[in-house]
C-alpha cells in the first residue's frame, strides 16, 4: 500500500477534479504490475496496474490488488473499476480510503464481496485520506478546497521598502510557491493586485508537463481592468474569469459548480482577509523571510476570530521557512 501511495503521488497536479488514485497488483509477495490516475477522464489506477502486469508476462487472475481508494462502482467518464475487477478474477482486494462521497461509499465492497472476492479496507487510511483531502471536500461540499497563501516578513509585512529588491521571499521559496499552483486547478487573486503586480499567475516548473493552465480568477467591484494586463493579453488570456460584485464566497462557490476544486488565494491582503472571515480557507501555505522591514500595509486586517491551526509543517525552502497547516 506503500507503494500505491507513492505512485497516487504521481498525480499531484494532474488529476482534478477526479482523486489521486495509486493501485498495485501483487501475487506471492511480489508486485507484477502497479498504476496511477494519471489524468481525469482517462483510465483509472487499477486499469493502469492491471495492464502493467499484462505487459510483463503476468498472470492477473488471482492476484491481490492494493488500491489508495476504493475501486469506483458506478459509470462516470470511463467504466466502473469493479467491472475490471470482476472480469480479470481478481483474487483479492485491500484499499486504503472510503470512496467519499456518500452515495457511494461502501459500493464496491459490497458489491465485489456478494461476488465472493475478499475485500479489507482502512489499511494506511490516514494517509490515503490526507492525499484527497481536497477531492474529498468538492465532491461533498460541492466547494472548493482553499488554500491561503501569502509571503510575508517576520514583522507581516508584505511590500518590500521602496528602492529594495521587489522580492521579499528567496528564489528557492518562489519555486515552492509555483509548486503550489501546480496543486491547484484555478488562482486567485483582487483587483488591487492584478493592477499592481500584473501578474502572470502561471505555472513555471521547468521539465514539469501534462498540466492545463489553471484557471486565472479576478475578484473586482468596478471591472475596471486593463485589457493590457497578462491575464488578458498573454497566450493563456482564455483561462482568465472576472467576477464582479460578488463576494469571495460566493465567488467561490461559483467555482465549484465549475468543477474547479481547488483554489490558491495569492492574495492581496485583502482577499485573505475577507477569506478568512467569510470562513472558507481550508489550508493555509504562508512564506516567511528573515526580514523586518517595517513597511505598510501588514499582511492581514483585523480578523473577527484567531485562526489556529492543526497538522502544521514548517518547511525550509531557501534561507525562508513555509508554514502550511489546516484550519
Amino acid at each position: 500500500m506503500r507503494r500505491a501511495l507513492e505512485l497516487a503521488k504521481l498525480g499531484v497536479g494532474l488529476t482534478l477534479p477526479n482523486p489521486r488514485v495509486g493501485a498495485v497488483l501483487v501475487r506471492g509477495g511480489k508486485i507484477i504490475g502497479e498504476g496511477h490516475h494519471q489524468k481525469a477522464g482517462t483510465a483509472h489506477a487499477e486499469v493502469h496496474a492491471v495492464a502493467d502486469a499484462k505487459r510483463r508476462g503476468h498472470r492477473v487472475e488471482g492476484a491481490t490488488l492494493y488500491v489508495t481508494l476504493e475501486p469506483c462502482s458506478t459509470h462516470g467518464r470511463t467504466p466502473p473499476c469493479t467491472e475490471l475487477i470482476l472480469r480479470e478474477k481478481i483474487g483479492r482486494v485491500v484499499f486504503g480510503a472510503t470512496d467519499p462521497n456518500p452515495s457511494h461509499a461502501g459500493a464496491a465492497m459490497r458489491l465485489l464481496k456478494k461476488a465472493g472476492i475478499p475485500v479489507s479496507h482502512g489499511l494506511l487510511a490516514d494517509e490515503s485520506n490526507a492525499l484527497n483531502r481536497d477531492f474529498d471536500w468538492w465532491i461533498v461540499q460541492r466547494r472548493p478546497w482553499v488554500v491561503a497563501k501569502i509571503a510575508l516578513s517576520l514583522d507581516g509585512r508584505i511590500v518590500t521598502p521602496e528602492g529594495d529588491d521587489r522580492w521579499l521571499t528567496s528564489a528557492a521559496a518562489r519555486e515552492a510557491a509555483h509548486e503550489l499552483r501546480w496543486e491547484s486547478d484555478a488562482i486567485l487573486v483582487g483587483a488591487e493586485t492584478a493592477r499592481r503586480d500584473n501578474p502572470r499567475l502561471t505555472v513555471r516548473l521547468p521539465g514539469r508537463k501534462g498540466k492545463a493552465q489553471p484557471w486565472r480568477i479576478v475578484l473586482t467591484r468596478s471591472g475596471k481592468l486593463s485589457r493590457a494586463l497578462h491575464l488578458f493579453s498573454d497566450r493563456h488570456r482564455d483561462r482568465t474569469l472576472v467576477f464582479q460584485n460578488q463576494s469571495l464566497s460566493e465567488t467561490v462557490a461559483a467555482l465549484g459548480a465549475l468543477e474547479i476544486s481547488h483554489v490558491l488565494i495569492e492574495g492581496g491582503g485583502a482577499i485573505l482577509t475577507e477569506a478568512f472571515r467569510a470562513g472558507i480557507v481550508n489550508e493555509v501555505a504562508f512564506f516567511i523571510a528573515p526580514a523586518v522591514m517595517g513597511t505598510v500595509p501588514r499582511a492581514l486586517r483585523k480578523l473577527d476570530q484567531v485562526i489556529r491551526l492543526r497538522e502544521v509543517r514548517y518547511l525550509p525552502v531557501g534561507t525562508d521557512w513555509l508554514c502550511r497547516g489546516l484550519v
